[in-house]
């Protein structure tokens, strides 16, 4: 009985840390000149940038007050190791993400959405900055060897999936969420769906394991890190995640699924990143997610009839404000989420 109590707790506080700190970052990120222009407004506002890390914080506290409570109040042996491994992948990948939202520039420069103040760093040197956050992982040869794979079945991939599968995933599942962003509420609404979608699955499906009680307080903590930031984020934001967040996100579902052994969930609530890269992939990744603001608020698709991303399709569909796009997205990772709670061999 002592566990939900635990993890009830332990998302408390991953939830209250990151409310209370996001308002206090706020400020700083301004004041530090960290900022980005919020392009999809006619304005186009400077707002503080690198909002993952607060939400990295809060999904700090959350694990740490885990681990915690389980050695001081508990008394129960847990295996901590990928937790701590979890810990180290969060701060390195964390670190990447708010070097690459450093890069702001005293004037606006040409970009491929336009015009912005944050560059960031080139997109084929994105993958080998994120690659770092895999080592902790890697080293401690998390997860097991032998995954269940969707229309496949079960493969034993021995050595290789410490030191290949590892990295690969983490490297991958960081840059494809980076792919699709750049409205407000957009990327932590649809992390708030498949963490949740991924926390609840995990405690439902997996029997009372170590493994999979190390992957629910993974996801279980992003998903309210999450709930407490997006109150900033959500239309018209006050902060803008950066990629800081989209790293982290990322980099945070990846390790879920490897310290809870839940690779086939992982891969279906990817799928509409996953889309979104071979989408964008036809054209280099030069493609923007961004539509033309009209006068009335709403959005144009940027290359007429041409689909290179999710939000290229809703805009042809009908004529959406960044608001609707952002919900729309949100019901379409819903529909993906629920997938991996049917019963499908």
């Amino acid at each position: 009985m002592i566990f939900p109590i635990i993890l009830s707790v332990s998302i408390l506080i991953s939830f209250v840390t990151t409310f209370v700190i996001t308002p206090y970052f706020i400020k700083f990120l301004y004041l530090a000149g960290i900022v980005g222009l919020d392009l999809q407004k006619r304005s186009r506002p400077k707002l503080p940038t690198s909002g993952g890390i607060c939400v990295a914080f809060g999904i700090l506290s959350g694990l740490l007050s885990y681990i915690g409570l389980h050695t001081f109040v508990s008394g129960s042996e847990i295996d901590v190791i990928p937790l701590l491994a979890v810990t180290s992948s969060i701060l390195i990948v964390m670190f990447v993400g708010l070097l690459d939202d450093l890069n702001v520039k005293s004037r606006a420069v040409k970009t491929k959405e336009g015009s912005d103040i944050r560059v960031g760093f080139p997109q084929w040197i994105k993958p080998l900055l994120t690659l770092p956050a895999a080592i902790p992982l890697m080293v401690i040869s998390a997860g097991e060897t032998t995954m269940a794979i969707p229309f496949i079945g079960r493969v034993h991939f021995g050595v290789f999936y410490p030191l290949l599968l590892i990295p690969i995933g983490m490297v991958g599942a960081s840059n494809v969420v980076n792919l699709l962003a750049g409205f407000n509420g957009l990327e932590a609404g649809m992390g708030i769906v498949y963490f949740l979608g991924l926390g609840i699955f995990s405690l439902l499906h997996r029997g009372a394991g170590s493994d999979v009680l190390n992957g629910s307080v993974v996801f279980l903590a992003a998903f309210a890190a999450l709930a407490g930031f997006i109150r900033y984020n959500w239309y018209p934001a006050k902060i803008l995640p950066g990629d800081s967040l989209t790293y982290l996100l990322g980099s945070m579902v990846a390790a879920g699924v490897i310290v809870g052994n839940m690779e086939r969930s992982g891969i279906l609530v990817m799928l509409p990143f996953i889309i979104e890269f071979f989408l964008k992939l036809r054209v280099k990744f030069r493609a923007t997610c961004l539509g033309k603001l009209r006068e009335d608020g709403k959005l144009d698709p940027p290359y007429g009839r041409k689909i290179y991303s999710w939000t290229h399709l809703l805009m042809n569909l009908r004529s959406m404000t960044e608001k609707q796009v952002t919900i729309a997205l949100i019901f379409v990772q819903l529909c993906f989420t629920i997938i991996i709670f049917l019963p499908i061999k």
